[in-house]
């Protein structure tokens, strides 16, 4: 059968499995009036390959580009098919429409001809020395493809000695696009940008985007507000115009106080400003509000709240599914990825467990394996990513609640198969050593507990009849306990956090039920106050503070296990679903570690759930 012979349906179908590479496609479709389309693809690519030959010969050109000296002859036709510039002139009454050259000023002369060369060919080859004029002239001449593939190549080469730059090329040219691009860079790489000589040649508009980023790569905030100085002192005719703008940027409240008044406070550009004065008095009631002073007009703002890379790491620890036996896996939540993964397994099972970071590491503490009560701790270190073991408690127990403060780990309260204890034993990390102090005022197992100021809270749980809606709080400098008020409703295996100077407390069970209901505690006040309840009952619930919310992570409804994790936005006072663990899990414990994300590796014994908490 010749090329080109219609080939009947049946026949078709028949030789469709024995094309050979190389044989030209044909393709002919019946229509109902008896005719037939044929169609020869092949044909396109003939089409291409002369327009091309006749570009390369010079052949049936009806027009020449004048770039400089450089003459470049080619096709209206193809030109206009390509490159929107040129489709509007020779398509418009402008008097170049007719003329047979038509010069380009202001123009790279082998970026045109590569432009032109994609006309013909839909290839380029991009380079370091190429880049920026194909660019410019892909923009100017709207060859979106082309701009597109210069931006791709262009982060592809991201240096943070360089990207404070591409982002000032792209911002003249309004890629924004390339600008985000170069900024997610530059955020990134932040402390080594700031070492590069570019950055304190950057625009103040573009360094007030940079610094207000959530998502600079940084271990602690005096990194941002030393960058600021840094570009400040470099730039001091941007002062009168920019100082109080730029650090108001930093989050000042955020840095330690010592720094605060022994650094920022004696800098000469903030002691001469009055809006940067106002910034400071900010800083100082935040860490005035977080001790538990009355602070009269406070208000939390978007400087107080972390940025992403030093909110830290949550953690889910241990707990039990339905299946009853407890779990020694750990689910880690990253802030800056969005998503959470596995870490390392813990050396022992362990369900109704107390959990606490201090000091960049996470401690786990007491609970029961499936088989017995244990008193034993061990520690999640990131820098080895490894669990190790350390010293028992004096008193084994689940239902333990941890809190720290001024660097020793209370374990406090808790529980054994004939017991609600309370007991209260201090861990001394230093001299790795459990030392009892002085007990509750009440037995509680099921505790929840927080430091808040300079106390320790001990609340709610149950005293071995019922739930308790009792509070007490202890204070390390008497060694004793003291009653505060109650809570609005008893309840024991509730999630206990701190956020924004108040103390949260979540869920539980108020005897068999589990429940919706959160209260919030606020020292200053003496005063409890009911928020928005949960989206579903969880007894038995991890709950941590981080980012500005609080987090409810899985939890028993009454009817299932759950592994869904919801968090609660003061502003807004709403509580909304965030995303799930990958198992479901109550008697977990739950904490944010201050450690770096990339300290922590994942294991990889499941899939990550994206939570869209940002």
């Amino acid at each position: 059968m010749a090329p080109g012979d219609v080939v009947p349906d049946h026949a078709k179908q028949s030789k469709s499995k024995e094309k050979r590479p190389g044989t030209r496609t044909l393709k002919a479709d019946c229509e109902p009036d008896g005719s037939f389309i044929f169609e020869a693809n092949e044909a396109w690519r003939e089409f291409h390959n002369s327009l091309r030959h006749f570009y390369e010969v010079g052949e049936l050109c009806d027009v020449t580009l004048k770039v400089g000296s450089r003459l470049i002859p080619c096709h209206k036709l193809v030109l206009a098919c390509v490159i929107p510039y040129f489709r509007a002139m020779f398509l418009s009454d402008m008097s170049e429409a007719k003329q047979e050259l038509i010069e380009i000023k202001d123009f790279d002369g082998d970026a045109i001809q590569d432009l032109v060369h994609f006309a013909y060919s839909s290839r380029l080859t991009l380079t370091v020395d190429n880049v920026q004029p194909l660019l410019y002239a892909a923009c100017i001449l709207q060859v979106e493809l082309v701009a597109r593939a210069c931006c791709e190549y262009m982060k592809a080469h991201f240096h943070p000695t360089n990207c404070l730059a591409v982002r000032t090329f792209a911002e003249s040219h309004n890629r924004v696009d390339l600008m985000d691009m170069a900024d997610r860079y530059a955020c990134e790489h932040f402390t080594e940008v700031v070492e590069c000589e570019d950055f304190t040649c950057v625009s103040p508009q573009h360094l007030r985007t940079l610094i207000s980023s959530n998502d600079l790569n940084i271990h602690s905030e005096t990194q941002v507000y030393n960058a600021a100085v840094k570009w400040l002192k470099a730039n001091p005719q941007h002062h009168e115009s920019w100082l109080d703008q730029i650090m108001s940027q930093v989050r000042l409240p955020l840095l330690p106080v010592d720094f605060l008044t022994g650094t920022v406070a004696k800098e000469e550009m903030i002691k001469g400003s009055l809006s940067c004065r106002d910034l400071m008095d900010e800083a100082r009631n935040y860490h005035l509000h977080n001790s538990n002073k009355v602070v009269p007009d406070f208000e939390y703002s978007a400087r107080t709240v972390p940025r992403k890379h030093t909110a830290g790491v949550l953690f889910c620890v241990g707990g039990r599914g339905g299946s009853g036996d407890p779990f020694r896996s750990i689910e880690c939540f990253s802030i800056t990825k969005n998503s959470w993964f596995f870490g390392p397994e813990m050396n022992s099972r362990r369900r109704h467990v107390g959990v606490i970071s201090v000091g960049g590491k996470v401690y786990a503490v007491g609970g029961h394996d499936g088989n017995e009560h244990l008193g034993d701790m061990e520690v999640f270190d990131p820098l080895t990513n490894k669990w190790m073991m350390k010293a028992s408690m004096n008193t084994k127990r689940r239902g333990i609640a941890l809190a720290a403060l001024g660097g020793p780990i209370y374990a406090i309260g808790g529980l054994d198969d004939n017991s609600c204890f309370n007991d209260v034993e201090r861990y001394d990390i230093e001299s790795d050593c459990w030392k009892t102090v002085a007990p509750m005022n009440t037995p509680r197992g099921g505790v929840g507990s927080v430091a808040l100021g300079s106390h320790v809270y001990a609340v709610g749980g149950n005293d071995g009849v019922a739930s308790l809606s009792s509070v007490e709080r202890y204070n390390p400098h008497l060694n004793k306990w003291t009653e505060v008020s109650e809570m609005g409703q008893r309840r024991a295996g509730n999630g206990v956090s701190k956020l924004n100077g108040c103390l949260y407390v979540v869920g539980g069970f108020d005897d068999n039920s589990p429940l919706s209901s959160v209260e919030r505690f606020d020292p200053r006040m003496h005063r409890w106050e009911y928020v928005s309840e949960l989206t579903t009952p969880r007894g038995g619930v991890g709950v941590a503070s981080v980012m500005g919310r609080v987090f409810a992570v899985g939890g028993h409804n009454g009817n299932i296990y759950l592994n869904t994790v919801e968090a609660f936005e003061p502003r807004m006072n709403r509580w909304e679903l965030v995303g799930s663990v990958s198992h479901c899990r109550a008697g977990a414990g739950v904490a944010v570690c201050s450690s770096h994300i990339s300290e922590i590796r994942d294991v990889g014994q499941g899939s990550s759930n994206v939570v869209n908490c940002m």
